[in-house]
């Protein structure tokens, strides 16, 4: 099950590039592939630290969704500090430009008609920018994009590809200040040869996850081609029937078993999207995660572990993907048969 120009070999940390320029003209949806891949804990330049790091986020967007459930679930909200641009992007009669993420925390979110109370001003640079397009120009860096690891110390960007931060904070997590003792704090990733079989089964889990899942949302939603978009919508959902069956040949808990790893973490953030946004939005009307029960009691599971309902919002989500649409109107529903995020500390509305 691959999507039209990915690999053979899929990837699930970044989309192949091959031939991207003429599969977009023909109407896919095709991610570009970040630049600041530093490895924070090995580059000698950016040992681990407590206080010392950074977080730029949208909380709209799974990508950052990813990196903050990684930091509040890792016991790193003290430690790592974070700043919120604003969930729609600048608009066409801004002075510097369209569809750049701004540091706006005044801002009047259409969806609700009042600022939204999460979002920030710049706060790590010491230059207060408004845009996230200023920190990567700081650098040489024409990139835009969120999430962003950051070093408040040396003014630097360290990363900004999601998968690789992840990975970075739960490998770092102890000497980045965790508030969580070792015997508390899931262990994403396990390291050590007797963890080989379950890393490789995590990193089978996150192809599947990446290109069917995560950015096939995006291949459904965002491409403008019917057959692009069919094959993105077929694949997202034989894969979501897969994950189903998986976790009820056994009644496991989580993907791997009776461990929350990172397949789990990056498979929430679609998941958690999927009913409220996706649904309309990315016009994967197939099913609802409500119409597989396994799956949203698993939904449900994640959600109600501690930080983690406290890593997103519902409204941000709502405003950024809605107030991008050809008329900035955002859907109010759904409400039944409760409405969401409340929904998601209710396993048992899952249809049986």
């Amino acid at each position: 099950m691959t999507l039209p120009g990915t690999p053979a070999t899929p990837t699930s940390v970044e989309e192949d590039q091959t031939d991207a320029k003429a599969r977009r003209e023909k109407g896919e949806f095709v991610r570009g592939v970040s630049k600041f891949r530093n490895v924070l804990g090995e580059d000698t330049d950016f040992p681990a630290e407590p206080g010392r790091y950074h977080l730029f986020v949208a909380l709209n967007c799974p990508w950052c969704h990813r990196v903050t459930l990684a930091r509040n679930v890792l016991g790193l909200s003290d430690s790592l500090t974070m700043d919120v641009v604003f969930p729609s992007r600048t608009t066409e009669d801004d002075t510097t430009g369209p569809n750049l993420w701004e540091f706006n925390p005044g801002r009047i979110a259409t969806f609700t008609g009042a600022a939204l109370p999460e979002c920030t001003p710049e706060t790590a640079t010491g230059q207060k920018f408004r845009l996230v397009k200023q920190i990567y120009e700081a650098e040489g860096s024409n990139e835009t994009s969120v999430p962003i690891l950051y070093d408040k110390k040396t003014k630097r960007i360290v990363a900004n590809e999601s998968a690789e931060i992840i990975r970075m904070l739960n490998a770092q997590a102890e000497p980045l200040g965790s508030s969580l003792p070792n015997a508390k704090r899931p262990d994403l990733y396990p390291s050590g040869a007797d963890q080989a079989p379950l890393r490789a089964e995590i990193e089978t889990l996150n192809d599947q996850i990446y290109v069917n899942i995560n950015n096939g949302a995006y291949k459904a939603g965002f491409s403008s081609s019917q057959d692009v978009y069919a094959e993105a919508f077929a694949n997202y959902f034989e894969t979501l029937n897969a994950l189903e069956d998986r976790l009820a040949a056994d009644n496991r808990l989580f993907l791997t078993g009776e461990t929350f790893t990172e397949a789990d973490l990056r498979l929430f953030p679609t998941l958690y999207r999927h009913d409220p946004v996706y649904y309309l939005r990315m016009k994967l009307n197939g099913a609802k995660i409500l119409d597989y029960p396994h799956l949203w009691r698993w939904l449900c599971r994640i959600y109600k572990r501690p930080g983690v309902a406290a890593s997103n919002s519902l409204v941000h989500c709502r405003q950024g993907y809605f107030g991008r649409s050809w008329n900035n109107v955002v859907p109010l529903g759904p409400t039944r048969p409760m409405p969401y995020p409340e929904a998601y500390a209710h396993p048992l509305l899952a249809r049986v």
